[in-house]
Protein backbone atom coordinates (compact mmCIF):
# COMPACT_ATOMS: atom_id res chain seq x y z
CA UNK A 1 0.00 0.00 0.00
CA UNK A 2 1.60 3.38 -1.16
CA UNK A 3 1.53 6.60 0.88
CA UNK A 4 -1.54 8.13 -1.28
CA UNK A 5 -3.96 4.87 -0.83
CA UNK A 6 -3.47 4.61 2.94
CA UNK A 7 -4.10 8.52 3.65
CA UNK A 8 -6.81 8.72 1.22
CA UNK A 9 -8.67 5.45 3.37
CA UNK A 10 -7.76 6.70 6.43
CA UNK A 11 -9.36 10.48 5.55
CA UNK A 12 -12.29 8.70 3.95
CA UNK A 13 -12.97 6.92 7.32
CA UNK A 14 -12.12 9.54 9.03
CA UNK A 15 -14.41 11.91 7.70
CA UNK A 16 -17.70 9.28 7.98
CA UNK A 17 -17.02 9.89 11.91
CA UNK A 18 -16.51 13.39 11.87
CA UNK A 19 -13.25 14.10 12.41
CA UNK A 20 -11.75 17.67 11.56
CA UNK A 21 -8.90 17.95 9.16
CA UNK A 22 -6.56 19.23 12.00
CA UNK A 23 -7.01 16.19 14.15
CA UNK A 24 -6.58 13.75 10.98
CA UNK A 25 -3.33 15.49 10.25
CA UNK A 26 -2.61 14.62 13.93
CA UNK A 27 -3.48 11.12 14.10
CA UNK A 28 -1.36 10.46 10.58
CA UNK A 29 2.20 12.36 12.02
CA UNK A 30 1.67 10.52 15.35
CA UNK A 31 1.28 7.27 13.29
CA UNK A 32 4.26 7.99 11.15
CA UNK A 33 6.55 9.34 14.22
CA UNK A 34 5.89 5.82 16.07
CA UNK A 35 6.76 3.78 13.06
CA UNK A 36 9.65 6.03 12.60
CA UNK A 37 10.95 5.85 16.16
CA UNK A 38 10.03 1.79 15.97
CA UNK A 39 12.89 1.57 13.09
CA UNK A 40 15.00 4.95 13.39
CA UNK A 41 15.02 5.10 17.40
CA UNK A 42 14.22 8.79 17.58
CA UNK A 43 12.34 10.85 15.29
CA UNK A 44 13.89 14.18 16.85
CA UNK A 45 15.50 14.82 13.27
CA UNK A 46 12.59 13.66 10.89
CA UNK A 47 10.33 16.47 9.48
CA UNK A 48 6.75 14.80 8.52
CA UNK A 49 4.77 16.64 5.60
CA UNK A 50 1.20 15.45 5.07
CA UNK A 51 -1.43 16.87 2.68
CA UNK A 52 -5.10 15.13 3.18
CA UNK A 53 -6.72 16.35 0.72
CA UNK A 54 -4.22 14.95 -2.13
CA UNK A 55 -2.76 12.49 -0.40
CA UNK A 56 0.72 13.46 -0.09
CA UNK A 57 3.31 12.17 2.15
CA UNK A 58 6.55 13.62 2.69
CA UNK A 59 9.20 12.48 5.16
CA UNK A 60 12.36 14.18 5.29
CA UNK A 61 16.01 13.22 7.97
CA UNK A 62 18.10 15.49 8.68
CA UNK A 63 21.75 14.63 9.15
CA UNK A 64 24.85 16.87 10.20
CA UNK A 65 28.29 15.24 7.85
CA UNK A 66 31.10 14.47 10.17
CA UNK A 67 34.35 13.12 9.09
CA UNK A 68 34.24 9.17 8.33
CA UNK A 69 36.60 9.02 11.64
CA UNK A 70 34.85 10.95 13.92
CA UNK A 71 33.76 10.12 17.67
CA UNK A 72 30.18 11.17 16.82
CA UNK A 73 29.36 9.34 13.56
CA UNK A 74 26.88 6.91 16.02
CA UNK A 75 24.86 10.09 16.58
CA UNK A 76 21.15 9.75 15.36
CA UNK A 77 21.53 13.24 13.73
CA UNK A 78 24.98 12.75 12.30
CA UNK A 79 26.57 11.12 8.88
CA UNK A 80 29.66 10.06 7.64
CA UNK A 81 31.35 11.85 4.62
CA UNK A 82 31.52 8.71 2.54
CA UNK A 83 27.72 8.06 3.07
CA UNK A 84 26.60 11.29 2.51
CA UNK A 85 28.28 11.49 -1.15
CA UNK A 86 26.22 8.49 -1.81
CA UNK A 87 23.48 11.03 -1.97
CA UNK A 88 25.30 13.75 -3.39
CA UNK A 89 29.06 13.81 -4.60
CA UNK A 90 29.34 17.45 -3.98
CA UNK A 91 28.75 17.46 0.20
CA UNK A 92 31.16 18.34 2.75
CA UNK A 93 32.12 17.88 6.32
CA UNK A 94 29.85 20.28 8.23
CA UNK A 95 27.06 20.48 5.54
CA UNK A 96 23.39 19.09 6.42
CA UNK A 97 21.73 15.71 4.47
CA UNK A 98 18.29 16.31 4.00
CA UNK A 99 17.22 12.98 2.71
CA UNK A 100 13.90 11.98 1.63
CA UNK A 101 12.34 8.20 3.68
CA UNK A 102 9.50 6.52 1.55
CA UNK A 103 6.63 4.66 3.14
CA UNK A 104 7.86 1.99 1.25
CA UNK A 105 11.10 1.82 2.92
CA UNK A 106 9.48 0.94 6.49
CA UNK A 107 8.37 -2.47 4.79
CA UNK A 108 4.51 -3.68 3.91
CA UNK A 109 4.11 -5.22 7.40
CA UNK A 110 4.74 -1.93 9.06
CA UNK A 111 3.09 -0.22 6.81
CA UNK A 112 -0.34 -2.49 7.16
CA UNK A 113 0.08 -2.08 10.95
CA UNK A 114 -0.11 1.55 10.34
CA UNK A 115 -3.59 1.49 8.64
CA UNK A 116 -5.11 -0.62 11.51
CA UNK A 117 -3.66 1.78 14.21
CA UNK A 118 -5.08 5.07 12.10
CA UNK A 119 -8.54 3.27 11.83
CA UNK A 120 -7.99 2.56 15.85
CA UNK A 121 -6.73 5.55 16.88
CA UNK A 122 -10.27 7.50 14.83
CA UNK A 123 -12.10 4.57 17.11
CA UNK A 124 -10.59 5.45 20.50
CA UNK A 125 -11.08 9.34 19.33
CA UNK A 126 -14.51 9.04 18.77
CA UNK A 127 -15.42 7.09 21.51
CA UNK A 128 -13.33 10.17 23.46
CA UNK A 129 -15.59 12.89 21.78
CA UNK A 130 -19.02 10.67 22.50
CA UNK A 131 -17.72 10.54 26.38
CA UNK A 132 -17.05 13.90 26.51
CA UNK A 133 -20.06 14.89 24.52
CA UNK A 134 -22.05 12.98 27.20
CA UNK A 135 -20.14 14.06 30.45
CA UNK A 136 -20.99 17.45 29.26
CA UNK A 137 -25.00 16.43 29.12
CA UNK A 138 -25.18 14.98 32.75
CA UNK A 139 -28.00 16.40 34.13
CA UNK A 140 -29.99 17.41 31.20
CA UNK A 141 -33.01 15.69 29.07
CA UNK A 142 -32.61 14.07 26.14
CA UNK A 143 -34.76 12.26 24.17
CA UNK A 144 -34.13 8.73 22.60
CA UNK A 145 -35.93 5.60 20.49
CA UNK A 146 -36.05 2.22 21.86
CA UNK A 147 -34.90 -0.20 19.70
CA UNK A 148 -34.43 -3.41 22.63
CA UNK A 149 -36.09 -4.12 25.75
CA UNK A 150 -33.77 -6.44 27.83
CA UNK A 151 -34.94 -7.74 31.63
CA UNK A 152 -32.62 -5.65 33.19
CA UNK A 153 -32.37 -2.17 30.65
CA UNK A 154 -33.77 -0.79 27.96
CA UNK A 155 -31.65 -0.08 25.21
CA UNK A 156 -31.80 3.51 23.17
CA UNK A 157 -30.30 5.25 19.82
CA UNK A 158 -30.11 8.64 20.41
CA UNK A 159 -30.39 11.24 16.75
CA UNK A 160 -26.75 10.25 15.67
CA UNK A 161 -27.17 6.74 16.46
CA UNK A 162 -25.48 5.97 19.64
CA UNK A 163 -26.44 3.40 22.25
CA UNK A 164 -27.88 4.94 25.57
CA UNK A 165 -29.45 2.82 28.31
CA UNK A 166 -32.19 2.94 30.89
CA UNK A 167 -31.28 0.54 33.78
CA UNK A 168 -34.52 -1.25 35.43
CA UNK A 169 -33.16 0.86 38.48
CA UNK A 170 -33.64 4.34 36.93
CA UNK A 171 -37.08 3.37 35.25
CA UNK A 172 -40.62 4.36 37.00
CA UNK A 173 -42.20 1.22 37.93
CA UNK A 174 -45.38 2.26 36.15
CA UNK A 175 -43.10 2.32 32.25
CA UNK A 176 -43.75 0.02 30.09
CA UNK A 177 -41.54 0.57 26.61
CA UNK A 178 -41.82 -0.92 22.98
CA UNK A 179 -39.22 -0.98 20.33
CA UNK A 180 -39.84 2.83 18.34
CA UNK A 181 -40.76 4.65 21.43
CA UNK A 182 -39.59 7.93 21.71
CA UNK A 183 -38.18 8.46 25.25
CA UNK A 184 -37.31 11.17 27.94
CA UNK A 185 -34.65 11.11 30.54
CA UNK A 186 -31.66 12.90 32.09
CA UNK A 187 -28.63 11.98 31.52
CA UNK A 188 -27.84 11.05 34.75
CA UNK A 189 -23.94 9.38 34.55
CA UNK A 190 -21.27 8.48 31.65
CA UNK A 191 -19.01 5.43 32.66
CA UNK A 192 -16.17 3.08 30.84
CA UNK A 193 -17.21 -0.16 30.53
CA UNK A 194 -14.31 -2.06 28.83
CA UNK A 195 -13.11 1.04 27.00
CA UNK A 196 -16.28 1.74 25.39
CA UNK A 197 -18.44 4.92 26.59
CA UNK A 198 -21.57 3.68 28.55
CA UNK A 199 -24.83 6.44 28.92
CA UNK A 200 -26.68 5.90 31.66
CA UNK A 201 -30.07 7.97 31.79
CA UNK A 202 -32.91 8.06 34.55
CA UNK A 203 -36.00 8.65 34.81
CA UNK A 204 -36.55 8.07 38.62
CA UNK A 205 -33.92 11.57 39.46
CA UNK A 206 -35.22 14.28 41.12
CA UNK A 207 -33.02 16.39 38.56
CA UNK A 208 -35.26 15.02 36.09
CA UNK A 209 -38.73 16.51 37.39
CA UNK A 210 -36.81 19.53 38.07
CA UNK A 211 -35.93 19.74 34.39
CA UNK A 212 -39.35 19.22 33.41
CA UNK A 213 -39.97 22.11 35.29
CA UNK A 214 -38.15 24.00 33.49
CA UNK A 215 -38.94 22.89 30.06
CA UNK A 216 -42.76 23.62 31.17
CA UNK A 217 -42.33 26.59 33.43
CA UNK A 218 -41.17 29.72 31.56
CA UNK A 219 -40.34 30.83 34.94
CA UNK A 220 -38.26 28.70 36.08
CA UNK A 221 -36.85 28.56 33.22
CA UNK A 222 -35.84 32.64 33.29
CA UNK A 223 -35.06 31.84 36.73
CA UNK A 224 -37.83 34.28 37.92
CA UNK A 225 -39.02 30.80 40.36
CA UNK A 226 -36.17 28.81 41.91
CA UNK A 227 -36.55 25.48 42.91
CA UNK A 228 -35.24 24.85 45.96
CA UNK A 229 -35.29 21.22 46.29
CA UNK A 230 -37.25 17.88 44.84
CA UNK A 231 -38.22 14.80 46.53
CA UNK A 232 -39.22 11.90 45.06
CA UNK A 233 -40.95 8.43 45.19
CA UNK A 234 -40.74 7.82 41.44
CA UNK A 235 -44.52 7.37 39.63
CA UNK A 236 -46.19 7.43 43.01
CA UNK A 237 -45.36 11.27 44.63
CA UNK A 238 -43.30 13.77 45.01
CA UNK A 239 -42.82 17.59 46.79
CA UNK A 240 -40.96 20.57 45.22
CA UNK A 241 -39.88 23.35 47.09
CA UNK A 242 -40.52 26.61 44.46
CA UNK A 243 -39.47 30.37 45.03
CA UNK A 244 -39.53 33.39 43.59
CA UNK A 245 -37.86 36.76 44.50
CA UNK A 246 -40.19 38.53 42.70
CA UNK A 247 -43.19 39.62 44.68
CA UNK A 248 -45.34 39.83 42.28
CA UNK A 249 -44.84 35.92 41.13
CA UNK A 250 -46.89 33.29 42.87
CA UNK A 251 -44.39 30.69 42.62
CA UNK A 252 -46.83 27.86 43.43
CA UNK A 253 -49.23 29.12 41.34
CA UNK A 254 -47.04 29.47 38.03
CA UNK A 255 -45.75 26.30 38.85
CA UNK A 256 -49.15 24.53 38.34
CA UNK A 257 -50.76 26.48 35.31
CA UNK A 258 -54.36 27.54 35.24
CA UNK A 259 -56.61 24.61 35.80
CA UNK A 260 -53.29 22.63 36.23
CA UNK A 261 -52.43 22.57 32.73
CA UNK A 262 -48.60 23.09 33.50
CA UNK A 263 -47.96 20.62 35.66
CA UNK A 264 -50.48 17.86 34.10
CA UNK A 265 -48.17 17.50 31.40
CA UNK A 266 -45.52 16.93 34.11
CA UNK A 267 -47.67 14.55 35.37
CA UNK A 268 -48.26 12.51 32.61
CA UNK A 269 -44.35 12.29 31.64
CA UNK A 270 -44.16 10.89 35.17
CA UNK A 271 -46.76 8.16 34.86
CA UNK A 272 -49.38 9.92 36.99
CA UNK A 273 -47.17 11.03 39.82
CA UNK A 274 -48.80 13.28 42.48
CA UNK A 275 -46.98 16.49 42.59
CA UNK A 276 -47.18 18.58 45.44
CA UNK A 277 -45.65 22.21 45.09
CA UNK A 278 -45.28 24.18 48.04
CA UNK A 279 -43.74 27.61 48.90
CA UNK A 280 -40.26 27.37 50.73
CA UNK A 281 -39.32 29.83 53.47
CA UNK A 282 -36.71 29.80 55.67
CA UNK A 283 -39.45 29.91 58.47
CA UNK A 284 -38.97 26.01 59.52
CA UNK A 285 -42.17 25.72 60.70
CA UNK A 286 -44.07 27.38 58.25
CA UNK A 287 -41.98 24.92 56.01
CA UNK A 288 -42.67 21.94 57.69
CA UNK A 289 -46.28 22.71 57.86
CA UNK A 290 -46.82 22.62 54.06
CA UNK A 291 -44.27 19.83 53.45
CA UNK A 292 -46.98 17.71 55.62
CA UNK A 293 -49.85 18.94 53.11
CA UNK A 294 -52.55 18.32 53.08
CA UNK A 295 -52.55 17.16 57.14
CA UNK A 296 -53.09 20.01 59.14
CA UNK A 297 -50.86 20.56 62.31
CA UNK A 298 -51.86 22.12 65.71
CA UNK A 299 -48.23 22.42 67.16
CA UNK A 300 -44.92 21.45 66.87
CA UNK A 301 -41.85 20.86 68.42
CA UNK A 302 -38.40 21.22 66.84
CA UNK A 303 -35.18 19.68 68.27
CA UNK A 304 -32.35 21.52 66.26
CA UNK A 305 -29.50 19.48 68.10
CA UNK A 306 -30.93 15.80 67.17
CA UNK A 307 -32.25 17.26 63.61
CA UNK A 308 -35.71 15.40 64.71
CA UNK A 309 -39.38 17.01 64.74
CA UNK A 310 -42.57 16.32 66.91
CA UNK A 311 -45.51 16.82 65.30
CA UNK A 312 -48.81 16.70 67.02
CA UNK A 313 -52.34 16.47 65.06
CA UNK A 314 -55.86 15.43 65.53
CA UNK A 315 -56.53 12.09 65.39
CA UNK A 316 -58.35 12.47 61.74
CA UNK A 317 -54.99 14.18 60.63
CA UNK A 318 -52.94 11.29 61.12
CA UNK A 319 -53.25 9.50 58.67
CA UNK A 320 -53.42 11.98 56.11
CA UNK A 321 -49.71 13.13 57.64
CA UNK A 322 -48.68 9.97 57.18
CA UNK A 323 -50.14 8.95 53.79
CA UNK A 324 -50.26 5.96 51.88
CA UNK A 325 -47.60 3.60 52.46
CA UNK A 326 -46.05 6.64 55.02
CA UNK A 327 -45.31 8.10 51.94
CA UNK A 328 -46.11 11.73 52.43
CA UNK A 329 -44.34 11.44 56.00
CA UNK A 330 -41.14 10.57 54.15
CA UNK A 331 -41.07 12.50 51.55
CA UNK A 332 -41.76 15.67 53.98
CA UNK A 333 -39.03 14.28 56.30
CA UNK A 334 -36.34 14.39 53.27
CA UNK A 335 -37.52 17.83 52.17
CA UNK A 336 -37.28 19.38 55.42
CA UNK A 337 -33.99 17.60 56.31
CA UNK A 338 -35.08 16.60 59.66
CA UNK A 339 -36.43 13.24 61.13
CA UNK A 340 -40.34 14.24 61.73
CA UNK A 341 -42.60 11.93 64.17
CA UNK A 342 -46.33 12.28 64.32
CA UNK A 343 -47.96 12.39 67.47
CA UNK A 344 -51.90 12.47 68.08
CA UNK A 345 -53.10 15.17 69.80
CA UNK A 346 -54.20 14.10 73.71
CA UNK A 347 -58.51 14.96 74.02
CA UNK A 348 -60.59 14.67 77.29
CA UNK A 349 -61.27 11.25 75.84
CA UNK A 350 -57.47 10.30 75.38
CA UNK A 351 -56.75 11.26 78.75
CA UNK A 352 -56.25 7.54 79.73
CA UNK A 353 -55.34 5.48 76.65
CA UNK A 354 -53.09 2.61 76.33
CA UNK A 355 -50.52 2.19 73.94
CA UNK A 356 -50.82 -0.68 71.71
CA UNK A 357 -47.82 -2.30 72.44
CA UNK A 358 -48.95 -3.04 75.91
CA UNK A 359 -51.71 -5.58 73.86
CA UNK A 360 -48.44 -7.80 72.77
CA UNK A 361 -49.28 -10.67 74.63
CA UNK A 362 -52.75 -10.82 73.09
CA UNK A 363 -52.55 -9.28 69.51
CA UNK A 364 -50.13 -10.41 66.75
CA UNK A 365 -46.99 -7.89 66.40
CA UNK A 366 -47.46 -7.85 62.70
CA UNK A 367 -51.56 -6.73 63.56
CA UNK A 368 -49.95 -3.74 65.19
CA UNK A 369 -47.58 -3.71 62.86
CA UNK A 370 -50.64 -2.54 60.45
CA UNK A 371 -52.34 -0.80 62.64
CA UNK A 372 -49.61 1.55 62.74
CA UNK A 373 -49.27 2.00 59.37
CA UNK A 374 -52.57 3.95 58.93
CA UNK A 375 -51.41 6.52 62.12
CA UNK A 376 -53.04 3.92 64.76
CA UNK A 377 -50.80 3.67 68.15
CA UNK A 378 -52.86 3.52 70.66
CA UNK A 379 -56.51 1.46 71.66
CA UNK A 380 -58.72 5.06 72.10
CA UNK A 381 -57.43 5.90 68.20
CA UNK A 382 -58.48 1.81 66.94
CA UNK A 383 -61.75 2.30 69.23
CA UNK A 384 -62.27 5.90 67.08
CA UNK A 385 -62.78 4.28 64.28
CA UNK A 386 -65.94 2.30 63.19
CA UNK A 387 -65.34 -1.37 62.01
CA UNK A 388 -66.40 -0.79 58.70
CA UNK A 389 -63.60 1.93 58.72
CA UNK A 390 -60.86 -0.63 59.86
CA UNK A 391 -61.45 -3.02 57.23
CA UNK A 392 -61.32 -0.74 54.72
CA UNK A 393 -58.11 1.05 55.65
CA UNK A 394 -55.99 -1.83 56.60
CA UNK A 395 -55.50 -5.50 54.97
CA UNK A 396 -56.82 -7.30 58.51
CA UNK A 397 -59.62 -9.91 58.01
CA UNK A 398 -62.96 -9.06 59.31
CA UNK A 399 -62.04 -11.80 62.12
CA UNK A 400 -58.76 -9.83 63.27
CA UNK A 401 -60.70 -6.51 63.53
CA UNK A 402 -63.30 -8.00 65.53
CA UNK A 403 -60.91 -9.91 67.79
CA UNK A 404 -58.90 -6.42 68.25
CA UNK A 405 -61.83 -4.65 69.08
CA UNK A 406 -63.01 -7.11 71.47
CA UNK A 407 -59.96 -7.19 73.35
CA UNK A 408 -59.29 -3.32 73.31
CA UNK A 409 -62.96 -2.69 74.66
CA UNK A 410 -62.64 -5.08 76.81
CA UNK A 411 -59.96 -2.87 78.22
CA UNK A 412 -61.91 0.22 79.24
CA UNK A 413 -65.40 -1.62 80.41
Amino acid sequence: MDAASLIESFAEFAKQKNIDRPTMIRILEDVFRTMIRKKYETDDNFDIIINVDKGDLEIWRFREIVDNNSEDIWDHDKISLSEAQVIEPDFEIGEEVAEEIFLEDFGRRTVMTARQTLIQRVKDLEKDILFQKYKDLVGEIINGEVYQVLGREVLLIDAEGNEISIPKSEQIHKDRFRKGDSIRAIVDRVEMVNGNPKIILSRTSPVFLERLFESEVPEVYDGLITIKKVVREPGERAKVAVESYDDRIDPVGACVGMKGSRIHSIVRELQNENIDVINFTENKELYITRALSPAKITNIKIDEKDGRVSVFLKPDQVSLAIGKGGQNIKLASRLVGMEIDVFRELGDFEEEDVDLEEFSDEIDSWVIDELKRIGLDTAKSVLLLSREDLLRRTDLEEETVDGILGILKQEFE
